[in-house]
Formats: C-alpha cells, sequence, structure tokens
C-alpha cells in the first residue's frame, strides 16, 4: 500500500499543457518556471511519500476519536502536520506578504494532488485552511487579515467552513445561525453548524471558523445572508490566544470513508453567544462563501484523481503479483500474473486514461486560474477567468465521479481479496464516495454548469472552448500518424456532439426547464470527457514528437499509447451521450411519481 508520487507525469503537464515558462513571464510568477517546479514536486513527494501515506491505513484503522467535547487526532496526525507546517506546506500558493511563498497554483495543484494521494484524511485539514484564507485575501478587513491570515498561512492555526445546519442541507436560503450586532463592531453568533470538517481537532493552537449567519433585520433567503470569523479561542490585541469562545463540539460523525477525519457537529452560542467578527458587508456573505467554495470544489476534483492514482498504483502492483490463470492467447505455459489477461490490461488502462485525463485538464485549468488572477493585460485575465471558471465544475464533478469508476476498478482487480479489509483498497472506494457528494453533489455543479456557465451567455464561452479544441484537431490531421488522426476523428465527433448539447441547453433552459435538467449530470460528464480527451490530444502531440526524436522513450510512448486509449474507449462514448440529453429527456420525468 505504498504511494509513489507522478512527479513524471505532472511535470509533463505543468510543462507541455500549462505552459509553466509563460506562467514564468507574469511578473508575479517570475521565479516560478520549470526548474522551481521540478524542485517543488521533488520536495513534495518526499514528503508525501514518507510522512503522509504510511499514516494513511492507521487513520482508517484509527479513526479521530471524540471524547467529552475533545477530538483527538489519529495517532501520528498531529507530528504530520507540525510537520507539514513547519515545511511551509500550507502557504505555498499564498501570498508572500502574510509569509506564504506564492507561487503559482499550477505548481500547488500538483502537491495539492500528492498529499491526497498519500493521505486524503489529513489533506482536508489544509484544504479547508486554504478555502478560509482565500476568502480572508479576498474580503476580510485590514484588521482581519492582520490578525488571522499569517497564522492560517503558516499553518499555526486551521479553518473551516460552516454552511451547512440541520435544516439546510445545500439550500442556503434556509441557514437559521443569527449574527447579533455588539456596540464594539464585534457579533454574538448562535446556531448549529453540521458537517464541518475538522471542525475540532487537536493538531492545531486554533480554529477559525468562517460561518454563514444572519444578522438581525436581514432579507430572507439567500440575500439576507452574511460571513463571520469565530475563532474557537479568542485573539489578544497582542496577538496572543486569550480565553475559549463559545463554540463547542457535541459530536463527530460514524462516516463510510475518509475516517481519520473529523467531521463536526458545532454549537454556537449556548452560553451567552459565539463572538464573530464579519467578514466584509453584511448580506454578502454568500458571495464571499462563493470563494471560498470554488477554491474547494476545484480541489475536491483534485482530491479525485488523487485517489484514482493511489489506487492505480495499488491495483497494477496487485496485477504483476497475483499469479491466476493461463493467459488466453497461450503466451504462458502454466498460470501467470493477471496483468497478462487482457479484461485486466482493459481495465488497467481504463484507470490509468481517466487519471491522467483529468490531471491535464486540472492542470491546464490551474493554469488559466494564474493568468486569471495575476496576468498583466486586462483581456487576458479576462479570457482565462472565464476559461477557468467553466472548468471548475467539471474538474470537480468529472474527476469525482471518475474517481469511483477507477476505484471501483482497482477493487474488481483485486477480485475477492479486493472486498477485503485487510488488502486496503476498499478503503480507496469508500474514502472517494465523499467527493461527489461535498461541496455540491454532481447535479448541483452540473446546475452551475448549466445555468452561470452556459444558458447565461448563451453558450459563448463554450463555444470559444469548442473552436480551441478545433485547432487541436486540426493539429492532430497535419502531423499525419495514424494515432494522430484517429484521436482526431474521436475528438472531432465528441466535439461536435458537445456543441449539440450546448445549442440544446443555451435554447431552453428558460422554455423547457425540466427537459434541460434531466440531462445536466451527463453534460457535465460529457463535457469533463471532451476536456480531459481534448487534453490528452495535445499531449499526444509532444509525446509524438519525442518518440520521433528519441526522448525519453518509455515514458513518451506510454503517454501516446493512453492518449489512444483515452480517445477509443473514454472519448469515444460522447455521441451516445448526447443522444441521451437531446433526444432522451422526456423519458427522464415521464413515469407517475405515485409509480415509483
Amino acid at each position: 500500500m505504498s504511494y509513489t508520487a507522478p512527479v513524471k507525469d505532472m511535470l509533463f503537464n505543468i510543462e507541455h499543457l500549462a505552459n509553466i515558462e509563460q506562467i514564468a513571464q507574469i511578473p508575479a510568477f517570475a521565479d516560478a518556471g520549470l526548474d522551481t517546479a521540478q524542485a517543488v514536486l521533488e520536495e513534495a513527494a518526499k514528503f508525501n511519500e514518507g510522512v503522509l501515506a504510511p499514516l494513511n491505513w492507521t487513520g482508517d484503522q484509527h479513526p479521530t476519536s471524540f471524547k467529552d467535547g475533545v477530538v483527538t487526532a489519529t495517532p501520528g496526525f498531529k507530528e504530520a502536520f507540525k510537520q507539514y507546517a513547519e515545511a511551509g506546506w500550507q502557504g505555498l500558493q499564498h501570498p508572500a506578504d502574510f509569509g506564504g511563498q506564492g507561487l503559482p497554483k499550477t505548481i500547488g495543484a500538483a502537491c495539492i494532488e500528492m498529499c491526497n494521494s498519500a493521505n486524503m484524511s489529513f489533506a482536508l485539514c489544509p484544504l479547508l485552511s486554504d478555502g478560509a484564507i482565500e476568502a480572508l485575501l479576498t474580503a476580510g478587513s485590514d484588521e482581519l487579515n492582520a490578525v488571522y491570515l499569517e497564522k492560517l498561512i503558516s499553518g499555526t492555526w486551521t479553518g473551516t467552513m460552516n454552511l451547512t445546519e440541520p435544516q439546510a442541507g445545500s439550500d442556503l436560503a434556509a441557514v437559521r445561525t443569527r449574527a447579533e450586532p455588539l456596540p464594539d463592531g464585534s457579533y454574538k453568533v448562535f446556531g448549529t453548524k453540521i458537517f464541518i470538517t475538522w471542525g475540532e481537532h487537536d493538531m492545531a493552537d486554533n480554529i477559525v471558523h468562517l460561518v454563514l449567519a444572519r444578522v438581525q433585520g436581514a432579507p430572507e433567503g439567500v440575500k439576507g445572508i452574511s460571513l463571520f470569523v469565530v475563532p474557537k479561542f479568542l485573539v489578544n490585541g497582542d496577538g496572543s490566544l486569550g480565553a475559549r469562545n463559545d463554540v463547542h463540539c457535541v459530536s463527530i460523525e460514524h462516516k463510510m470513508g475518509i475516517k481519520a477525519s473529523p467531521t463536526a457537529v458545532l454549537q454556537y452560542g449556548d452560553h451567552g453567544g459565539a463572538i464573530g467578527y464579519l467578514v466584509g458587508q453584511e448580506n454578502r456573505g454568500l458571495e464571499y462563501m462563493f470563494i471560498m467554495m470554488n477554491a474547494a470544489r476545484y480541489a475536491v476534483g483534485v482530491q479525485g484523481i488523487a485517489i484514482a492514482e493511489r489506487a492505480y498504483q495499488q491495483a497494477v502492483t496487485f496485477s504483476r503479483d497475483r499469479i491466476q490463470s493461463r493467459p488466453v492467447d497461450g503466451s504462458l505455459p502454466a498460470a501467470g500474473p493477471i496483468i497478462n489477461h487482457p479484461d485486466v490490461r482493459r481495465m488497467l488502462m481504463t484507470m490509468r486514461a481517466y487519471t491522467e485525463g483529468c490531471r491535464a485538464m486540472a492542470t491546464t485549468a490551474a493554469s488559466a486560474y494564474d493568468a486569471a488572477h495575476h496576468h498583466p493585460d486586462a483581456d487576458t485575465r479576462k479570457a482565462n477567468q472565464a476559461f477557468y471558471e467553466f472548468m471548475v465544475p467539471l474538474v470537480k464533478g468529472y474527476s469525482t465521479e471518475m474517481s469511483l469508476t477507477v476505484t471501483s476498478l482497482a477493487v474488481q482487480v483485486h477480485g475477492g481479496m479486493g472486498y477485503i479489509e485487510e488488502t486496503g483498497v476498499a478503503q480507496y472506494y469508500r474514502d472517494a464516495k465523499i467527493l461527489t457528494i461535498y461541496e455540491g453533489t454532481t447535479a448541483i455543479q452540473s446546475n452551475d454548469l448549466v445555468g452561470r456557465k452556459t444558458a447565461r451567455d448563451g453558450g459563448q464561452t463554450a463555444k470559444g472552448i469548442a473552436g480551441q479544441i478545433e485547432t487541436t484537431e486540426a493539429e492532430l490531421l497535419a502531423s499525419g500518424t495514424a494515432h494522430a488522426l484517429a484521436v482526431a476523428k474521436r475528438l472531432k465527433a465528441a466535439r461536435l456532439a458537445f456543441l449539440d448539447v450546448v445549442d440544446f441547453v443555451a435554447g431552453n433552459t428558460k422554455a423547457s426547464p425540466n427537459a434541460v435538467f434531466a440531462g445536466s449530470v451527463p453534460y457535465l460528464m460529457l463535457a469533463g470527457n471532451l476536456m480531459s480527451g481534448w487534453q490528452m490530444a495535445r499531449a499526444l502531440l509532444v509525446a509524438e514528437k519525442a518518440v520521433a526524436a528519441g526522448n525519453d522513450m518509455a515514458f513518451m510512448q506510454a503517454k501516446v499509447t493512453t492518449a489512444r486509449f483515452y480517445a477509443d474507449h473514454i472519448l469515444s462514448q460522447a455521441p451516445g451521450v448526447r443522444d441521451a440529453i437531446v433526444d432522451g429527456s422526456e423519458s427522464v420525468t415521464a413515469m407517475a411519481l405515485d409509480a415509483f
């Protein structure tokens, strides 16, 4: 159950698909070229392989515990988090002004993938801190940021997101937690929040909760929600920790997976009111929380890629060692390793292609984020922002749904042994299931894709991306190799299917909303498949040139083979999905409700 970080594949994407040397031309990232990326990724690999990965199985077998209001992390986690913070990993992507390293997301995302492959339960703690940091950087006052940002970025304190309540799952309009203003400008917060990841623990000195609540007299619905910082311990004027705030963990959940990550029920204000501080302006809390959620949604997509990579590695190792049956082609005189069997090869190739395709898509999206936030040219920023925002629901939705397919296949490769917990592969399957649910279910991601990302602009952003894909098709045709021509054929068919669905969505969302939303998740899956397949096609062009030049032959030839497999077996599904969306919507809602 060891883990080896796929540094070579990550660097390939960073260099050739994300164009790191172009990112390094942006003044904010002047020192963040390929050499820096390689140095950082190699150090991250050492830490994650050596420190976090060995604790993954421990966390599943010895989950975080709760007793008398105290949450105790899995043995070894506290020490590992101290090492993580001291090594500067929490601040990797955050501004140097507050003690971070200011590296681009393009590099940071690869490090986050490693952390989640090594130990997803552990990685959730810094993931939530990242979201809190993003929200404060965007909307926090200078006074608030002076108190909290440096501590969060250093990993001395950790952060959380508090959205969900017992009566308000994904429907944030139903939030009831209330905030009462005090004469000194602070607020008293009262309410219950559930599903708070790492909402209580013993790994850091303080926990900074970002909490959605309603100020007295605020409008009903989402327009009346504000965002507050509510620390576990109040902070004195000199920065030292003061009294315990009135926020307490009353229980943690017993879960299917990610068992070492405490999912807390937090009670605010049972003893007079929890002191909170307004972030930004009243009634704009949902807007600020979406900053956190977008950061978290991208990161959860990376979690899907991470868990898929870990499961793939274990399946490959098992298939090389497991002796079972003579190959059907008679290539061995007796029973041999199951990796010789065609169906096992199909499963391993499916796992590999999905994982590499989604990693390529996520890396490309990260580079767009970096340009959108830091490029000196306003038009370039705007174009990259539109591209990144379109990609976020795909990275989140497609990559996490993909992870269920891949982790399920990993169990299947192991056969009966995969169903036995001691093998370890079942943990990946259980851990992966939450990824399609939290930070917005796949349906919520697809609603975003349909409403905000497609219908709102009449499909123009989607069609612009399709135009870029068509350029790649032309490059494949110009290349003229057998693999390039075959991939071009599949890419074109998928692009045309995508464009048909974009027109269907843009033209019918207002007039026939049930018809469009009946196919919203399939639309997300088609779009994610296309974007991943597009990046694999770009990768094929690079790899074939490298093979022709005799450079890094084994790696590049494997990349060519994987890209071809993706086109033949995964991208080829797109036209059928198009038919289900455009022609099959009526049958989704045709059944009488009392017939179910």
